[in-house]
């Protein structure tokens, strides 16, 4: 039987897990993937696109039109850095800080009631980590 299998397990959590989001997050005007951005561009030092995209694996040209797009409602900016004027960086604009807040509890929310059937999710996150080598 398929349900019993890894693989359609994985793929249909996960499918319930972003409707959930999505549904959550679209007051906010993001949906998964914006989040991940922006929180990847608020993780400290100034990045670059690519260095967004490195950290999401994303392809670059699909981490360009996610920047356009946050660009274009005001939640980021591409400034030159200013430790190295040929380099370019993404940063979070005072909406986007305030956006990325608002957002990160909802998702943590949806996340704390998504996982409220387990028993002890910290585990269930820690198995997870330990798949992925973290």
């Amino acid at each position: 039987m398929a349900s019993d299998r890894l693989g359609y397990l994985l793929k249909h959590v996960l499918a319930r897990l972003t409707e959930a989001q999505t549904e959550a997050l679209a007051p906010h005007g993001l949906n998964g993937r914006d989040l991940a951005v922006l929180a990847s561009i608020a993780s400290g030092e100034p990045l670059s696109q690519l260095e967004v995209a490195a950290r999401l694996r994303v392809d670059r040209t699909s981490i360009g039109d996610l920047i356009d797009g946050l660009e274009e409602r005001g939640l980021v900016e591409r400034r030159r850095s200013a430790e190295d004027r040929r380099r370019n960086v993404v940063v979070l604009t005072a909406e986007g800080e305030r956006t990325l807040e608002a957002a990160e509890q909802v998702r943590q929310e949806v996340e704390r009631e998504f996982l409220a059937p387990l028993g002890d999710s910290a585990r269930f996150r820690a198995d997870l980590q330990l798949l992925l080598g973290e």
